[in-house]
């Protein structure tokens, strides 16, 4: 009997879109010109589509007569706001480069991705929560000889730059749009590395239009749908899956709020009547643990995304009970692949949406391989995801070496998290290959004793890690989060639970009570800090 391999591809009865984004973009903007296109709750401004397009012309005019090339890089720097949206597909209508910079950088982080990229004008908020940053570019625009001009919105900056294009002849965006192919690159996303610097993901037109396509495609958007994306627009998950997503399709885009406010992303749901929301799991456990979630009325929605980190179980089932999001799907992915690899299906059963990361997109393969030899896997085995098609990105900006150790020679793109393909076709993420904590020889895999604590009645949120232990060589340690009004769980009580349910090995040897995880602007949550964080709190090496 033949063993079946760790190996899928998906369906391709759906063409892929061959055209640029600005080219799509103007499609849709007249296919449905009167419908509405854009809602910013923090203004109250709302735009149809042939207001967006004349803005985002407005914006890209602007940058034509600021000496704007294609091929140019152009920074934005900023929360979510409609500027952002704006910028980003003016730029794309006009062949620049636009880097996506992480609101949460600072000083040495944001000079870097200026340098590193070229960035000749940046797009800026002045300020955020605790960011200053017109002082953090005033302090670091000495090191960063490229960057000729910065456009601070909420300035007169910003009508200045609009005011600039106005002297151009009309045809001048269509002319530059002549020039430009699906496969130039149009967005440069840096990556947020454990070690070293940041990479810059370099995306091309075919790259995210398509990606951005067929993910709301596989959640059946249409001109009907009205999206609330509280995922920050800098990462895909917000100008990819979101932006891109609901353009390809005429769908509304709604931005609930500059940065994640459970409260009111609910209430925007709510009062907009929003058929979708996206979210990584801290978002959606955030909402559900809202003091007044039950107040509010979100019978509107059918579906929506959660991705970006492992998704727990039992906050799934949530969001298709108490949310109504009976086709929620998770999504599965990287910055390098624009980013969704593997999808769930609307009418997939729930066990198949609470417990994989879906299967095989459209126009794509993936497969799961040894990490050492890389042969490909028998179904059912753990080994590396990785995952080859349109999505994979065109490298790493101004990096070959970076490029060959994620992108092999026939075009796979290695991804570095172990997962395993079932018999139906679906994977199951079951951590990092960083992550894996090897304790006295034993494999362990972190997700599997994160979802078993997620249905002890007491925990809210739990993050299992890998410590130094000079015996075993690693010993586990959960951070734990408890629900309102519970009495935290200490080594003793964790173990009482765990006994008889999971191997002895498996049972964390350290419990940390905490009130949150430290974690990335786009909620992942950063493993390798928990773990220096806890090796220095016990005392090991």
């Amino acid at each position: 009997m033949s063993v079946e391999l760790s190996y899928a591809a998906g369906p391709t009865d759906t063409p892929l879109l061959e055209e640029t984004i600005g080219a799509a973009f103007e499609r849709i903007a007249d296919l449905h010109a009167d419908r509405e296109a854009l809602v910013d709750i923090a203004s109250g401004h709302r735009w149809t589509w042939a207001q967006l397009d004349a803005a985002v012309d407005d914006i890209a005019r602007g940058l034509l007569a600021s000496g704007i090339k294609k091929g140019d890089r152009v920074g934005i720097w900023a929360p979510n706001c409609p500027e952002w949206t704006m910028t980003q597909f003016a730029t794309a209508k006009i062949g620049a480069i636009l880097v996506t910079v992480n609101p949460a950088y600072r000083t040495h982080e944001f000079a870097y991705a200026v340098h590193q990229s070229g960035m000749r004008l940046l797009v800026s908020a002045t300020h955020f929560k605790t960011s200053d940053y017109r002082a953090m570019v005033d302090s670091t625009r000495a090191d960063c000889p490229t960057l000729e001009r910065v456009v601070y919105l909420d300035s007169e900056d910003w009508a200045a730059l609009i005011d600039e294009g106005r002297s151009l002849p009309s045809p001048a965006i269509a002319e530059r749009m002549s020039t430009l192919s699906a496969t130039d690159p149009i967005n440069i996303q840096y990556t947020s590395g454990t070690t070293g610097f940041p990479k810059g993901a370099t995306l091309s037109h075919r790259n995210i239009l398509n990606n951005g396509y067929f993910v709301t495609d596989t959640i059946d958007f249409t001109e009907q749908d009205r999206l609330c994306i509280p995922v920050p627009f800098y990462h895909c998950f917000g100008m990819v899956m979101g932006n891109l997503g609901c353009v390809t399709h005429g769908s509304t885009m709604v931005i609930p709020a500059p940065g994640f406010d459970p409260a009111v992303t609910l209430q925007t749901i709510q009062d907009e009547r929003c058929t979708g929301v996206y979210g990584v799991p801290t978002m959606f456990i955030a909402m559900l643990a809202h003091p007044d979630f039950a107040s509010f009325d979100l019978s509107s929605l059918r579906t929506g995304i959660m991705a970006g980190a492992p998704c727990p179980v039992e906050v799934m089932k949530r969001c298709i009970t108490d949310m109504h999001m009976d086709e929620v799907s998770i999504a599965y992915g990287m910055t390098e692949t624009s980013p969704v690899s593997t999808q769930t299906r609307g009418d997939d059963d729930l066990e198949r949406r609470t417990a994989t990361i879906g299967r095989v997109g459209p126009h794509l393969e993936i497969k799961i391989v040894d990490p050492l030899t890389d042969e490909t896997l028998p179904r059912g085995e753990t080994g590396e995801f990785c995952t080859r098609g349109y999505s994979v990105m065109l490298g790493y900006w101004e990096d070959e070496a970076k490029t060959a150790e994620a992108i092999d020679h026939e075009g796979w793109m290695h991804t570095g998290d172990l997962a395993q393909m079932r018999d139906d076709g679906y994977c199951v993420v079951v951590g990092r290959i960083k992550d894996m904590v090897i304790r006295g020889g034993e494999n362990i895999y972190p997700r599997e004793i994160e979802e078993f604590f997620y249905a002890h009645p007491d925990i809210e949120d739990v993050q299992v890690i890998g410590v130094p232990d000079e015996r075993l060589g690693e010993e586990l340690c959960a951070w734990i989060r408890m629900r309102e009004g519970t009495e935290p769980l200490d080594e003793v009580s964790v173990r009482e639970y765990a006994e008889g349910k999971l191997a002895h090995y498996k049972i964390p040897r350290y419990v940390k009570i905490v009130d949150d995880f430290p974690m990335t602007v786009t909620g992942k949550i950063r493993k390798a800090e928990m773990r220096e964080s806890s090796a220095r709190e016990y005392g090991l090496a």
